[in-house]
């Protein structure tokens, strides 16, 4: 089966979000896993270099050329340019889809389907143009699949249904989900690094008294070094914001959609769309993607 009388699934939207989708995962797991690597090597370095005998010192020049290897990796595949591209490619597409599939603004119900389908692939075949090549993988040719015209083909009221349950909600559901997901991570991140600034404070001061003779506190170090790189890389507090306040917002636009008669319902769509959008464009700017 294609499609639901719902709504519409990830299986159900045209080829270019699938293609993109997993460009943009594959490019995301690359990325965090080079970069934990890099973490993990840095950590190791300075265990070594504490050490101060023969085979940890092998074992250092080792993990420096190791290092070196993901750095230049990082640099030359730039995986995580895979992860934006591809993520901005997946949301256009998946936005022009429910667009089309609910006879939202450009493609509202007055035009024929036909029509609307002619316009809704020249507009995929804009995406496509200004797209980079990192955005998306091999995948099918289709873009109007079977599921978006059967459901722009039902009634408003199934058309609004739908949009508003399996679109604005599920997307809300999704927003709430993981503000609260990263908020918790935040909190758990920010306990484990004082947790360490506490061990390294107690290691220099039995450091200094003499009764440690081991650097753990240069070892310590590194492990807070590590630890707040990955904190940052990963945003987990201003992601926890950032959602939060998208939850809100489309708390909002659903009361909005909610009252919204078949005459407004083209332009509410389209204005529900680009509040998505935005979040969207919110999360690449954080990222540091243009």
């Amino acid at each position: 089966m294609s499609g639901t009388a719902n709504g519409l699934r990830d299986d159900d939207l045209p080829a270019m979000f699938r293609s993109s989708d997993g460009a943009s995962l594959a490019g995301q797991r690359r990325y965090l896993q080079g970069t934990k690597w890099r973490l993990v090597l840095a950590v190791a370095a300075a265990l070594c270099g504490v050490l101060n005998q023969r085979p940890a010192l092998i074992a250092l020049v080792l993990i420096f050329v190791a290092t070196v290897c993901v750095e230049i990796w990082l640099l030359t595949e730039r995986p995580e340019q895979a992860w934006y591209d591809g993520r901005a490619l997946a949301e256009s597409a998946k936005t022009l889809a429910w667009r089309y599939a609910v006879a939202g603004a450009p493609f509202s119900a007055e035009l024929s389907q036909g029509e609307a389908a002619h316009r809704f692939n020249e507009r995929l075949k804009e995406l496509l143009r200004e797209a980079p090549a990192t955005s998306l993988a091999p995948v099918g040719l289709v873009a109007v699949t079977d599921a978006m015209n059967v459901l722009r083909a039902r009634s408003f009221a199934d058309r609004k249904n739908a949009y508003l349950r399996d679109r604005i909600e599920d997307q809300q559901r999704w927003y709430a989900t993981k503000a609260s997901w990263n908020v918790a991570r935040a909190r758990r991140w920010r306990l484990l690094l004082v947790a360490i600034e506490g061990l390294g404070l107690a290691a220099a001061v039995l450091r200094l008294t003499g009764i440690l003779t081991f650097d753990l506190a240069g070892v310590l170090g590194a492990v807070l070094g590590a630890g707040a790189a990955w904190f940052a890389v990963r945003q987990y507090e201003t992601l926890g914001r950032a959602y939060t306040f998208a939850a809100t917002e489309l708390s909002i636009i659903h009361g909005r959609l909610s009252q919204a008669d078949e005459g407004c319902w083209a332009q509410e769509v389209a204005d529900a769309e680009e509040a998505i959008s935005r979040e969207h464009t919110m999360w690449r700017a954080s990222r540091g993607a243009g």
